[in-house]
């Protein structure tokens, strides 16, 4: 135990680092015996996947070794009153990798996504023992590290000042219980495909295509012949439904190369080409008002695709 700390505290010299122990060990049993004995004020495990035993059989990552880490420090941060942090690997679809049973037995699971072509990243929680799940962090990676975003608008806005470009219309989308707004760009061009392109970043490329064919119905939009480009501004990937309106919007203002100044679209579309009602309505007009938007389309003052073009002059 004394070599290991010494080891300790010679890695902690290297990265001259104050009251921040450095321990490059993968045995579980070394590392809880090392915490039973410093009692630090928080301890990070990075990764749970790579503690072994040889108190249990198989190889790190397998079940029987993730299961008895898991135990033995979850027991020793409870019985000592020491918050734990458990660093694990995820896969390509972002669930945890290997054994479910790492998510059973902790209080909290937390997911940081982003991509690494962008420097948002958004904490959320799948699970909260003692409190809700609905609330999210936003934050920005630098070139000092992770930075807390208190006002996201900074993030997913353009700094284009006061000039609205075709192909823009702005969204507000929730993430857990926070409603932010986030620019839509979109740019339609002629193809000169047989097939032309339809390229989605940050939504859904079929929610893009049912789209695409509710305007060309209902709206007598000729897409048909289009390339259509959509993205989310500030690498942010959303789902929300209410995103719909703006999807439309942004495509119809590069259609006609008109620019929508200021505008804010709040609806999901159906597939008859109606606006229906979203969850918190009022949430995301309060968040776009005390941003100074007030020109905000929802279903409340149209009723149809249709009618919010025919209102666009």
């Amino acid at each position: 135990m004394e070599q290991i700390k010494l080891r300790a505290m010679r890695i902690t010299k290297e990265t001259s680092l104050k009251n921040f122990l450095v321990v490059s060990l993968t045995n579980t049993d070394s590392v809880v015996a090392l915490i039973e004995e410093m009692k630090p004020s928080l301890v990070i495990v990075d990764s749970i996947q790579t503690m072994e035993s040889e108190n249990v059989a198989g190889f790190s990552g397998s079940v029987g070794q993730i299961r008895y880490a898991t135990a033995q420090f979850v027991k020793v941060a409870k019985g000592l009153k020491i918050p734990m942090i458990l660093v694990g690997h995820v896969t390509k679809e972002g669930m945890v990798a290997g054994p479910m049973v790492l998510s059973h037995m902790v209080d909290a699971v937390l997911f940081l996504e982003g991509d690494k072509y962008s420097k948002s990243r958004i904490l959320r929680s799948f699970k909260n023992r003692f409190g809700s799940i609905d609330e999210v962090g936003v934050f920005a990676m630098g070139e000092k590290g992770i930075l807390e975003i208190k006002s996201p608008e900074q993030l997913f806005l353009s700094k284009n000042g006061n000039k609205t470009l075709p192909g823009s219309v702005l969204i507000v989308t929730l993430e857990g219980s926070r409603a932010f707004l986030v620019e839509v760009q979109a740019l339609v061009v002629v193809s000169k495909l047989p097939m032309p392109k339809r390229v989605a970043s940050g939504i859904d490329s079929r929610r893009l295509e049912l789209l695409l064919a509710v305007l060309q119905k209902h709206t007598q939009l000729p897409l048909s012949s289009m390339d259509v480009f959509v993205n989310i501004a500030g690498g942010l990937k959303i789902s929300d439904p209410a995103s719909d309106l703006g999807i439309c919007l942004a495509i119809f203002s590069s259609f006609k190369n008109i620019a929508l100044s200021k505008t804010v679209g709040i609806a999901e579309v159906g597939l008859l080409g109606e606006l229906r009602e979203v969850p918190y309505v009022e949430k995301r007009l309060k968040e776009a008002k005390k941003l100074g938007f007030t020109k905000i389309i929802t279903p409340s003052n149209f009723k149809t695709l249709k009618d919010v073009f025919g209102s666009i002059k």
